[in-house]
């Protein structure tokens, strides 16, 4: 069985094939040149970037891995949550093709892929707790299949990849600023008694990491030799150096150990709650970052939790989940019809499959 995956949720474009549960070639697009000179993703550049890019990737996908448009058994599609004009971009796509080529319609969500996508290189074991880190979520999850995932906690307000992505541009860090925070923080030992650790005095498994933004953006604002004069560039933060290196390295582990060990806090407490479970899986964007590995590695290890990771180049939005997250739904003999959706961020994606083949 041979699935299609297309990836247009925000600002990458990919496109993946997947063949009993492997990959099988991929090709992506990133708009980070486009959007760093905005300091953040641009949605309306976005959709225009997705719909340009679209064709070619398929085209050279195709033609890279020798496959023709009628071998390809499903199309699985990015159908939300997202930016609602890069999704439709990717759907309406899909739909195009299902219907040129008889192909099977599935819509996947995005949140659920990046879950999943750590058994295109290791085997998933259920039931487990899910931990997505991303730009725009926060959540927690207890998978007991690929297509049963109940939320536990959600984001409340900033997402832990939203507040990366504020404290980097208040610091004027390249866009996007989440490693160059990593690669400086491990430089130096955290301050914990610096900045908070946003929303933890409450039995809720919700997240909120707007009081910690805050929090850095006064000490940022209160030390203002810490930022870059203009938006700096990778070079830029390489040659710091003396004194002010060690301040920003300081700032960047103390905002690192404040947001690994407020996740550590919430999915100790998601799993008090959730019952048993075999497996801790963590994914998105954040899952890459070093200390919260570092932090869930210790965790599945104190609990006896198997510990499930995406490579790093599944971490970010990639055309591959969506292919496997589809292959899995397939083999469930799950599909859509063409009067799938696209569901915009801020709506819940509904279970709206249909038996059989679309």
């Amino acid at each position: 069985m041979l699935t299609l995956g297309i990836e247009t949720s925000c600002d990458e474009t990919a496109v993946a094939l997947v063949r009993g549960g492997r990959l099988v070639g991929e090709k992506l697009a990133t708009q980070i040149d486009v959007h760093a000179l905005f300091g953040g993703v641009v949605p309306e550049i976005a959709s225009r970037e997705h719909l340009r890019v679209l064709p070619r990737l398929f085209r050279e996908l195709l033609d890279e891995t020798g496959v023709e448009p009628e071998e390809i058994d499903n199309v699985a599609v990015a159908r939300g949550p997202g930016l609602l004009g890069s999704l439709l971009v990717g759907v309406s796509f899909a739909k195009g093709l299902c219907l040129a080529s008889g192909a099977s319609l599935i819509g996947v969500n995005h949140l659920w892929a990046h879950l999943l996508a750590p058994g295109l290189n290791g085997e998933l074991v259920f039931p487990a707790l899910g931990l997505l880190v991303s730009g725009g979520h926060t959540h927690t999850y207890l998978i007991s299949s690929p297509t049963e995932f109940e939320l536990l906690g959600r984001t409340l307000d900033d997402a832990a990849g939203e507040a990366f992505d504020k404290v980097a541009k208040a610091l004027n860090f390249p866009y996007p600023g989440g490693r160059f925070i990593d690669e400086l923080g491990s430089e130096a030992e955290p301050d914990t008694k610096l900045f908070p650790r946003a929303f933890i005095d409450n039995p809720s498994l919700d997240f909120s990491f707007s009081g910690l933004k805050t929090a850095v953006a006064n000490h940022v604002n209160a030390h203002p030799e810490l930022v870059f004069s203009e938006m700096a560039d990778a070079d830029a933060v390489k040659q710091l150096s003396g004194e002010r290196r060690e301040a920003l390295a300081r700032v960047c582990a103390s905002f690192n150990w404040s947001v690994a060990d407020t996740l550590r806090i919430k999915v100790e407490r998601a799993l008090r709650q959730a019952g048993e479970v075999r497996s801790l899986i963590v994914a998105g964007g954040v899952a890459a970052n070093s200390m919260v590995r570092e932090f869930m590695g210790r965790l599945a290890d104190e609990n006896g939790l198997r510990l499930t990771l995406p490579a790093l180049s599944l971490c970010t939005d990639n055309g591959a989940m969506i292919a496997y997250a589809g292959s899995l739904l397939s083999e469930a003999g799950l599909h859509h019809d063409l009067a799938l959706e696209a569901v915009p961020r801020g709506r819940v994606v509904p279970l709206d499959w249909t038996v059989g083949k679309s």
